[in-house]
Order: structure tokens, then C-alpha cells, then sequence
């Protein structure tokens, strides 16, 4: 199985997602969907809502709560990108000009919390004590990370494990909360609900692993943001922190007043510094840890077309060029 053929398998299903997330989005307030648009309808693939759908269909739910739930984790994850592009001042966002530098700060600000509070009330309307749970306490944590991103931006000493915890908390706890829900609509057990749970916090560390490797190889039309944003912005992530941790004490120097003083003119040398000490390379090997530890977490799963999705979903994300 192929990743087109898992968006094939699952695509009237998320064309469902598409329509119930078109109809929450609706306000009188025109402001509120045109920005939520621009985002949402810029080329991202819903990853997200994909891993509830497949996690629910193998634990046996293909019912109707999934697209409403779908949804609110797109919500939220739409939500925090609206609040990361401010903090980070960011001026695009998958290839598109970033909203807030259209619409300004406070409008993308209040639209982000627009949506968490949308998904919160859809949370209600649906009633399950277990998800209400789940996400409150999801949304906590990645609010606990985005604050601790914060103290540590532009942070020379960051260490693997410090920025590996800010990928758990903004970015692996979401996909994990993805992978659970589906197993708490098909009425799984503890442990095949723990086990979702395990195998979406190693997708996603390997996700965001992937995405910041490829901030420094990939091509920008393909890529959908500008190349080297992160080294722009003084953001440390693990091609970088194995660099510091090898290269010699005049080298790290040059990169820690590159990074402090954001100079454009140290960039290149950075990241030629980057290739010098394998950091790609080391990064690459850590995602590819991470989904073999997320294969080996549905062993105990019985093969299935869904199984064999989320093992297809696991492949692509170190296969993948976007």
C-alpha cells in the first residue's frame, strides 16, 4: 500500500471531515471563516483527521462521530499554527502569505482561540468524559510547550532531550490524542487504546523530526515555507544541536553569534557546517527509530486494511519530501 492509496481508502470519509469542518466554520462575523480559510484550504493534507479515521477503523467504529471529532483536531491544530506564525513572525505558511501577515496579529490571534473554542464546544455536544479528558489535557500540554519554546528561543544550549520535549508537547501530543480517540470510539481495551496512544507520541516526534530536517534540504516551491526559516529565526532543532555537540569550540562559537545575532550572512555556513557533521544524517536516523518503534507498537493489532494504513502513514513520514 502506497500513501495515494491510503488517501484513496479513506477519501469519501474525508470528504465528510471537509464538509462537517465547512459547516462549524460557518459565522456571521465574515473575518473568522476568511481567515480560517486561507489556512485550512492552503494544501495542508489532514494528517491528522487521516489517523483518527484509520485508528477508529481498526478498532471496528466507522460511525458518524468520527468526522465532527475529525475535525476538532484539525481545529486545534489550525489553532496553534495561526498562534505559532505570530510568535514566530513568520511571513509564510505553506507557500502562501502568512495570515497574520495579511490580517495582523490580533485578528490571527483571536480567530486561533475562535477555533479552540469551537472545538471545545463540539467536544461537549459529542459528551464522551474520556475525550473531553483526553483533549483538555492535550491542549494543556502543547500550551506548556509553546511557553517553554519560548524560554528557550535562541536557547545555544538546548540540549537533544530539551528539544525533544518541546516536540512531544507541541507536536507529538496532538497526533497521539488523533490515534487514541479512534481507539476509545471503537470501545478498545485499555491497551490497545495505550498502545494507539504510544504509537501517534513516536509518529509524531518523527514528524516534526522530519519537518525540521527538511527545513535545511528541502526545495522551497516543495516545501511550502522558506528554506532555512528556522536558522532565520534563531530555532535550534536536531541537525543543528548534533552540529553544536560535535563540531570545535571556534566553530560552535561562529554558530552560537550566528544564531544570537540572527545574521543572514552566517547562514550558509551553518548549514555547511550542518552537512560537515552529519547532523541530516543523525536527525534522519532518530525519525527512523521513532517509526520503528510506532510499527513495532501495532504488532499486536490483526492485519487489516486499517493496520496496514497506519503502517503505510508511518512509512511515508520519513519517505516524504513535504
Amino acid at each position: 500500500m502506497q500513501i495515494q492509496d491510503v488517501f484513496q481508502y479513506y477519501g469519501n470519509d474525508l470528504k465528510r471531515v471537509e464538509e462537517h469542518m465547512e459547516m462549524y466554520l460557518r459565522s456571521e462575523v465574515r473575518l473568522i471563516p476568511e481567515i480560517i480559510n486561507h489556512l485550512i484550504g492552503s494544501g495542508g493534507k489532514r494528517f491528522r483527521p487521516l489517523l483518527l479515521l484509520a485508528s477508529a477503523d481498526l478498532c471496528g467504529y466507522r460511525g458518524e462521530r468520527r468526522y465532527p471529532l475529525s475535525a476538532i483536531i484539525e481545529f486545534i491544530h489550525t489553532a496553534s499554527l495561526l498562534h505559532d506564525d505570530v510568535i514566530d513572525e513568520a511571513e509564510t505558511r505553506r507557500g502562501k502569505v502568512s495570515a497574520n501577515h495579511v490580517w495582523g496579529n490580533a485578528a490571527s490571534v483571536l480567530v486561533g482561540d475562535f477555533l479552540y473554542s469551537k472545538s471545545f464546544k463540539l467536544m461537549t455536544d459529542d459528551g464522551t468524559p474520556a475525550i473531553l479528558k483526553l483533549i483538555s489535557t492535550t491542549t494543556n500540554t502543547m500550551s506548556e510547550g509553546e511557553v517553554f519554546q519560548l524560554m528557550k528561543a535562541g536557547d545555544t544550549n538546548l540540549t537533544e532531550k530539551e528539544y525533544l520535549l518541546i516536540v512531544e508537547k507541541k507536536t507529538s501530543i496532538l497526533i497521539s490524542a488523533a490515534c487514541a480517540i479512534g481507539g476509545i470510539l471503537g470501545n478498545a481495551t485499555e491497551s490497545q487504546i495505550e498502545a494507539l496512544t504510544r504509537f501517534g507520541m513516536r509518529l509524531g516526534t518523527a514528524f516534526q523530526i522530519t519537518d525540521d530536517t527538511l527545513d535545511y534540504v528541502a526545495r522551497e516551491e516543495e516545501f511550502g515555507k522558506a528554506i532555512g526559516q528556522d536558522l532565520s529565526e534563531g530555532k535550534l532543532t536536531l541537525p543543528l544541536i548534533r552540529t553544536m555537540r560535535k563540531c570545535n569550540p571556534e566553530e560552535r562559537a561562529f554558530i552560537r553569534t550566528g544564531i544570537e545575532t540572527k545574521n543572514a550572512e552566517a547562514k550558509d555556513a551553518i548549514m555547511a557546517l550542518i552537512h560537515r557533521y552529519d547532523g541530516i544524517p543523525y536527525a534522519l536516523g532518530k525519525a527512523k527509530n521513532c517509526i520503528e518503534e510506532a510499527r513495532g507498537v501495532l504488532a499486536p493489532f490483526p492485519d487489516s486494511e486499517a493496520k496496514a494504513a497506519l503502517l503505510t502513514i508511518a512509512d511515508y513520514i520519513i519517505e516524504r519530501r513535504l
